[in-house]
């Protein structure tokens, strides 16, 4: 693993405990792990027998903590723009999209990672999670831990499930769904198999049953034993719109937060995607448990679920973080879309004063490492995790700008370069760890076959 000395930053956006925005500062990165910040810092000292030490100039850059996404489904990269789906709402859009994932199978979701992975890693995103709720034709939550690996980035994703479908009430296919007793199983090897536990892991494992309209409250409740008897995070869908809060309603009795606090899923090592339709008292339980929420402001404009109560989150003292969510209702993952559009959406509902550009910026890094669990990535301090972004900020995009820490604003919306655990996963602005044109060329091949139905 080589280590770095970034120079000459313009600024660093530190995100660190005090905010810090630093000029003309430079990061020295060893074993994957930032060991100094200052200026004017000289080159190491290296033996005979050691490798010099890598200078990076980012002199006209912006440099950030590489970001974070909370919430996606990579598989669904393979179904943009889906027609019949791209004007519905949230259940009409699973029902349009549902009978298309069952013909997928390991190679889907192998290559819809890839690239998946690789679209994150180009706008800046180092950590990020997955939620693959789907195991159509052999394919398991494998296929997509071993295509992480090859990418670089460092990956959570979570075994997520649905057991309850069309037959039962529920909203998936029956061909879709899985027996309970198998779910847990599976649940347990892939765990066992793959979750790394140590800070600075490039792989931990969530457990995510997909949302209340798709499995069974037991379930639920038999996932959060067992991710506590395990030591991991749970994960699920919650209050996503209108819709999803009726049927809490109808088949609960009660609204999406007391059916979560009634299963066991509130806590510190519980996260819930999109939260649109949270209330007073369900923001302060979450604010009360420490339970945290993936903001996913594109998709849910996208599928005209509502504006996600996120400026009442964050005064609440709730863990809030961002996420692009799925292809499939978001047509792309960048995250500094996500940022702005947060940004944009407190605004309009709450007033021109209502978020700044550096909260912004902070849901999109420590606010996203904080609810994943992982306090030394998202931020750029000395012994936290060498996760850097590096944004050149002398094009186009920032020209004119009085500010060009704040990138939410007036910035470009792909990463010069990426450091993962000090690793260069993007450099001068190409994936260094993939075979793009190979790639891209299989992604489309896969999504001709699945539109012509074969």
């Amino acid at each position: 693993m080589p280590d770095f000395l970034i120079k000459n930053a313009e600024s660093i956006l530190t995100m660190d405990d005090d905010r810090r925005v630093l000029g003309a500062a430079d990061i020295r990165v060893q074993d994957g792990v930032i060991v100094e910040i200052g200026h004017d810092l000289p080159r190491s000292e290296v033996g005979p027998d050691a490798a010099p030490e890598t200078v990076l100039n980012a002199a006209g850059a912006v440099v950030t903590p590489g970001l974070v996404n909370t919430h996606h489904h990579l598989f669904q990269n393979l179904t943009r723009a889906v027609p019949g789906g791209q004007d519905a709402l949230l259940f009409g859009w699973l029902q349009t999209l549902y009978p298309i994932w069952t013909r997928m199978g390991p190679e889907h979701m192998q290559v819809s990672t890839q690239l998946g992975l690789a679209e994150l890693a180009l706008s800046g995103c180092a950590l990020t999670s997955d939620h693959l709720y789907l195991f159509p034709n052999g394919a398991r939550l494998d296929d997509t831990i071993h295509a992480a690996a090859d990418v670089g980035l460092r990956f959570q994703p979570t075994r997520g499930a649905m057991s309850i479908g069309e037959s039962a009430g529920g909203l998936p296919p029956d061909r879709l769904v899985e027996r309970e007793a198998d779910i847990l199983n599976d649940m347990i090897r892939v765990v066992d198999a793959f979750h790394d536990p140590q800070e600075g892991s490039m792989c931990r494992v969530g457990l995510a049953p997909c949302s209340p309209f798709s499995v069974s409250r037991g379930l639920m409740r038999d996932t959060a034993v067992l991710a506590r008897d395990k030591g991991v995070m749970l994960h699920t869908h919650l209050a996503e719109n209108d819709e999803d809060v009726a049927y809490s309603l109808s088949q609960f009795g009660c609204r999406p937060g007391q059916y979560a606090e009634d299963l066991g899923w509130t806590g510190d090592d519980v996260w819930h995607a999109h939260c649109v339709k949270l209330d007073g008292q369900e923001i302060d339980l979450f604010a009360r448990t420490r339970t945290g929420v993936a903001h996913c402001p594109c998709s849910n404009c996208r599928l005209g679920s509502g504006i996600a109560p996120v400026r009442q989150m964050r005064d609440a003292g709730v863990k809030v973080g961002l996420g692009v969510d799925g292809s499939a209702s978001n047509d792309m993952a960048n995250l500094w879309d996500e940022a702005r559009q947060a940004l944009l959406l407190q605004r309009v509902h709450n007033g021109a004063d209502a978020m700044s550009a550096y909260e912004a910026l902070e849901l999109a890094t420590r606010g996203g490492a904080d609810v994943l669990g992982r306090p030394e990535c998202g931020r750029i301090a000395v012994g936290k995790r060498a996760d850097i972004a590096i944004w050149d900020v002398s094009g186009l995009a920032s020209s004119g700008s009085w500010d060009p820490a704040a990138l939410v604003l007036a910035g470009p919306r792909q990463v010069r370069d990426l450091i993962v655990e000090g690793r260069r996963v993007v450099a001068d602005g190409q994936v260094t760890t993939l075979d793009m044109a190979q790639l891209i060329a299989r992604h489309r091949s896969l999504t001709g076959a699945l539109a012509r139905g074969d």
